[in-house]
């Protein structure tokens, strides 16, 4: 009895011992901003989920996640990542001791909370990120490659090849888990050849769009490289501005302004029109007498063929038959006379 009375003990000892650690885990963060997929420990991460110390997070290819630390510490997680919240020692509700993540591939943006610079650290294959007070964007590629581009404050990068200090806003370094490393320069759209990946540093190029006041760093002159991506979507569009150069036959529509006018004009002089037309029979009645006086007047104009001009002719023909017959006759009155 004994015996399996401490059997069951140990057992449940042994039970308790192994969930504690996953009741003990402790809140550091929450998702602010949830794209496509971002998984955790637990499952689906969505906006406002918590995130816990040692939980490992990823999105898929086309996901991407924003986070706030209690400390008030930003890190945005683009597509095909992984990161895990290595160590997160608390100081109190305002900052940490310390914070370091562990970035096992993707591409990442970083921005300082209000815990000391040498509380955080982040760790990747090529070597360790060390935070001045900073906001950065880093990439780890599939075979450890590493690219780190300062935006803000300075930062510095060591690893089995030595340091390099990043002190002016778009310095990049590129170092290789075999201890190869650049010299700190300024970023430029070669880099991408470098890691030989188009998708590295999506937030630099404008490929992935951040929320909120992390959105706003960024530029380093790498946006030319979204375009690329972009043109492909471009003719569609570059076709639309054609049918709006065709806009000026549209505008030949404007003429219609002056078709109603044009109506109204004849319409307004057709009254006009009709007027003269019913008022020319009362005008041509008297003007044909005129016609029959002139064509009398014509005839007294004497002439050739004018009957008016005969006519005048006969009666002066008469008159002087008249006068000579009165001569006659006062002649003979006069030998009648003289006889006697």
């Amino acid at each position: 009895m004994w015996g399996w009375r401490s059997v069951s003990v140990a057992t449940l000892c042994i039970a308790l011992n192994g969930a504690w650690p996953a009741l003990a885990a402790e809140p550091v963060g929450q998702a602010v901003v949830v794209k496509t997929q971002v998984t955790g420990q637990s499952g689906p991460i969505e906006v406002d989920t918590r995130v816990h110390r040692n939980e490992r997070i990823k999105t898929s290819q086309s996901g991407l996640g924003q986070f706030v630390f209690r400390d008030g510490t930003k890190l945005a997680v683009g597509w095909g990542s992984s990161v895990v919240i290595d160590k997160y020692v608390f100081d109190d509700s305002q900052s940490v001791k310390k914070l370091t993540i562990r970035a096992a591939k993707g591409t990442f943006r970083w921005v300082s909370g209000n815990s000391n610079s040498s509380a955080y650290q982040i760790l990747t294959p090529a070597g360790t990120i060390g935070v001045r007070g900073t906001a950065f964007d880093f990439y780890v590629g599939p075979d450890g490659t590493t690219a780190i581009v300062l935006l803000n404050g300075a930062a510095r990068f060591c690893g089995p090849g030595g340091c390099r200090q990043l002190q002016q806003r778009c310095d990049c370094v590129v170092a290789k888990p075999n201890g190869d490393m650049s010299a700190a320069r300024r970023v430029d759209p070669s880099i991408l050849a470098t890691l030989g990946n188009q998708r590295a540093l999506p937030f630099l190029s404008g490929n992935q769009r951040l929320a909120g006041g992390i959105g706003m760093l960024g530029g380093c002159n790498m946006a030319s490289v979204a375009p690329e991506r972009k043109d492909r979507t471009r003719p569609p569009p570059a076709v639309a501005p054609a049918p709006q150069r065709q806009d000026p036959p549209q505008r030949q529509a404007e003429p219609q302004k002056e078709r109603p006018n044009k109506p109204d004009k004849p319409h307004h002089d057709k009254p006009h029109h009709d007027r003269p037309h019913h008022d020319k029979p009362h005008h041509d009645k008297p003007d044909r007498p005129d016609k029959h006086d002139g064509h009398g007047r014509h005839d007294d104009d004497g002439k050739p063929g004018n009957h008016g001009l005969d006519h005048r002719g006969h009666e002066r023909h008469h008159d002087r038959d008249r006068d000579h017959d009165n001569d006659r006759n006062r002649d003979r009155g006069q030998n009648f006379n003289r006889g006697r």
